[in-house]
This record gives C-alpha cells, sequence and structure tokens, in this order.
C-alpha cells in the first residue's frame, strides 16, 4: 500500500522548545522535540537544527528571547530554511513578529500537527472535520491571507460600507465554518442511522497513544480489516470498523479510531467528535501502549486524560502493551508486569499473545451477557430457530411435548428478545387454537 504521503519537495526545518527549570526541565523539553522532530518527517520535513532556550517567562513578543530570535535568523539565512516550528503554542501576534524577523514560515505544534491531520485525511468526513479545525486555528491569525475565500460568496451586500478586507476574510471564515459545522451534523445523524443496527452487538475500541501499533493489531485481530498501518504518527484518522469473531460463538464489533498526542489541539477535539462517537459507544476499550516508548507511562497518562475530555467516564479499559519485542531489558518487562497485573502483554507485528487477548475480550464480552430460559411447543421451529441464529444456546431439555431452552443474550438485546419471544409464543399459541 502506498503511503498517503504527498510527493513534495522535504522543507529544512528548525525545532523550537522553551523550557522553565525546574517546573519543566530541560530533558523533558527535549523529549517533547524530539517528538516533534517525529511530527516534522511526518509531515515532509528535515530538522536540521535543535533549539532549547532556559527562560523562566515567556517573552510575549516572540516567545523566546530577542537575542535568540537574531542568532536563530542569521542561522535561517545561512541554510535556507524554509520553516522554523516551535513546540509550544503562539500567540498570533508572537507568530507574525517571529516571521518577519525570521524571514521564513513560523509554526507552532498545533499548526503542524493540524497540517499533517490535512495530508492525512482521506474520507469526505476527516477532510470536513480537519478544513473545521484549520479554520478555527487560523481565523485569529488572518492577516488578508484568505482572500481567495470571497470567490465563494460574491453579489450585493457581500460587503459593508467601510468593511476592510481583513474584515471580510474573518466574516468568510466564519461562514465557512457554520457551513462545516452543519454538514458535520448532517453527516453525523446519518453515521447514527447506519450504525443504530449496531447498537444489540458488542462493541469494542481501540485507542491509545498515535503510533502504538493500533492499526497493526486491528488487522492481525480481524484479517479482513486492511488498516493502514505505517511506522508514522497518525496513520489513521478515520474511523474502520470490523467483525472480530471470538471462540464462543459472539460477534464483536472492533473499531479502530485516531491516536492522541500530548498537546492535542483542541480544536481538533472538537471537530473530531464526531468520529471519536465510536469510543464512547463502545462496551469497552483496548487501551494500546507502546511498552518500548520510554516515555510510556506518561503516554497513558495523555489518552487517560483525551478520553475524559471526550466524554468517556467509565474504567472499561483493558491495558494491552504493545511491542513487548523490542523490549531488550527482560527485567524491564518483568517490573512492569508486576506493576500492570491486569494488563496484557502483547506483540502485533509479531502475532505474540493475540491468541490470549482474545481470550481476555471474549471474557469481557461475556460480562455484557444475560442468561434466559424459556419453554416453548417443540413444533414451535420459527421461535427456536431464531434463537439458535440470534443467540448463543447453552442448554436443551425435552419436556413431553414442549422443549426448554436455556441462551446466552447480549444485555442491549435482551429486551428486544424478551419481546420477540412474548409475540412468537402469541402466535404459535394462536395458530394452536
Amino acid at each position: 500500500m502506498k503511503s498517503h504521503i504527498q510527493e513534495i519537495r522535504r522543507e529544512k526545518a528548525v525545532l523550537v522548545g522553551l523550557c522553565s527549570p525546574p517546573e519543566t526541565p530541560r530533558s523533558l523539553v527535549e523529549e517533547y522535540l524530539s517528538e516533534l522532530a517525529f511530527l516534522a518527517d511526518t509531515a515532509g520535513a528535515d530538522v536540521l537544527l535543535t533549539v532549547v532556550q532556559e527562560r523562566r517567562l515567556r517573552d510575549p513578543a516572540y516567545c523566546i528571547g530577542k537575542g535568540k530570535v537574531d542568532e536563530l535568523a542569521e542561522y535561517v539565512l545561512a541554510e535556507g530554511i524554509d520553516i522554523v516550528i516551535f513546540d509550544d503554542d503562539l500567540t498570533p501576534g508572537q507568530a507574525g513578529n517571529l516571521e518577519r524577523a525570521l524571514k521564513c514560515k513560523v509554526i507552532d505544534r498545533t499548526g503542524l500537527i493540524l497540517q499533517i491531520f490535512a495530508i492525512r485525511a482521506q474520507s469526505s468526513q476527516a477532510r470536513m472535520q480537519v478544513e473545521l479545525a484549520q479554520l478555527e486555528y487560523l481565523l485569529p491569525r488572518l492577516s488578508g491571507q484568505w482572500t481567495h475565500l470571497s470567490k465563494q460568496k460574491g453579489g450585493i451586500g457581500s460587503k459593508g460600507p467601510g468593511e476592510t478586507q481583513i474584515e471580510t476574510d474573518r466574516r468568510l471564515v466564519r461562514n465557512r465554518i457554520s457551513l462545516l459545522k452543519k454538514k458535520l451534523r448532517e453527516v453525523s445523524l446519518q453515521h447514527e442511522t447506519q450504525t443504530s443496527s449496531r447498537q444489540t452487538v458488542p462493541r469494542v475500541a481501540l485507542v491509545g497513544y498515535t503510533n502504538a501499533g493500533k492499526s497493526t493489531l486491528m488487522n492481525i485481530l480481524c484479517p479482513d480489516a486492511e488498516a493502514f498501518a505505517e511506522n508514522r504518527l497518525f496513520a489513521t484518522l478515520d474511523t474502520k470498523t470490523r467483525r472480530l469473531e471470538l471462540k464462543i460463538n459472539k460477534l464483536v464489533l472492533l473499531s479502530d479510531t485516531v491516536g492522541f498526542i500530548r498537546k492535542l489541539p483542541h480544536h481538533l477535539v472538537e471537530s473530531f467528535k464526531s468520529t471519536l462517537d465510536e469510543v464512547l459507544q463502545a462496551d469497552f476499550l483496548l487501551h494500546v501502549i507502546d511498552v518500548s516508548h520510554p516515555g510510556y507511562e506518561e503516554q497513558m497518562q495523555v489518552v487517560r486524560q483525551t478520553l475524559r475530555e471526550i466524554g468517556v467516564s467509565h474504567d472499561h479499559i483493558i491495558d494491552v502493551f504493545n511491542k513487548i519485542d523490542a523490549l531488550e531489558d527482560p527485567s524491564l518487562l518483568r517490573e512492569i508486569r508486576a506493576k500492570y497485573p491486569d494488563a496484557v502483554f502483547i506483540s502485533a507485528a509479531r502475532g505474540l499473545n493475540i491468541t490470549m487477548l482474545k481470550e481476555i475480550i471474549a471474557r469481557h464480552v461475556a460480562l455484557e451477557y444475560t442468561e434466559r430460559k424459556i419453554v416453548t411447543h417443540v413444533s414451535n421451529y420459527k421461535l427456536i430457530g431464531y434463537l439458535y441464529r440470534e443467540a448463543e444456546v447453552t442448554g436443551k431439555r425435552h419436556l413431553d411435548e414442549d422443549v426448554e431452552l436455556t441462551f446466552m443474550v447480549h444485555k442491549n438485546r435482551a429486551k428486544h428478545i424478551d419481546a420477540l419471544i412474548a409475540s412468537q409464543q402469541l402466535e404459535h399459541d394462536t395458530a394452536a387454537l
């Protein structure tokens, strides 16, 4: 499968981080910048220099000090740098001042993530969600670069007396934001209609930090999933749902969702809420963790915090530590097992302990089922056949001309099946008269 990354000229980039010890130690900032470099690579940039400035307070004009800005300007000119990327969010004023001083593009971590999402978005829904997030991010940063949007709306009354070009651009962007929100609400309603039949089937969602291996796990659990997997951040944006067959003869719907990341832009969380509905509606979650990453525990906290932000309040979460084959020190794995005794340890890439994971999923799914018994006439073939098709019949006992069936049914289907049983019983008894 070809990469989603477009074939474009790779840009030369400089990364900038700000640390304020002891609140934010240099080692932590360097770790953040390492991840920022991975993000830059994913977006199509080669990092030539990483700069960390220790400063107690952010400079209101440039974020970093004016002296450091002058040093960067010389380096940018000498090396032909295309873009400078800040790990911290920049105010619109700071971004503008930096671009004038450095004479190149300047973006922050949020802008970079939005760019990656724009490259990765494949479905029309994902593209609308990304565009909405971009417009909401760019609205306060407008400086006349959005005049091309005027083509989307014109005619009498499109511009008021004395209205400046920047006011026109802002109004056009706000109109576009309103239109996108309306379209996304319509898509969300269509999605709810299309997936209403899933409400009676156990649902499991994969969540985790980006590049933890969710899509690789999806592909090995559901061989027909064809989820795009790549050693890049945000390889998957669109939610993919597939059937997962378990040995207990129960069907489960497994969904792969967009990965989370520290400092995930608020605009993206809001825009992708409809996509993350699969997480909210799941009976339980598989939290996939890259155990080989030195900051895996912080990544776990980021995922938990993001789940709370989107409204997940339950604890029906199974921790799945992935990439155990990448751990060189066996004692480290033993320590993590002891610390997280209820977790599952796997390697999705090598297929290690996948059978164990399926058994654990099956046990959790079984908790969602309830036992029922019914006594009906042996000639009630329609009802008996329905129960064998739609439920898990665990016992059968003949009682003269009747038969007693014991079966398991998912809690979401219990009322539906009880009503159908009553209807079928009545229909059969009436016909017998």
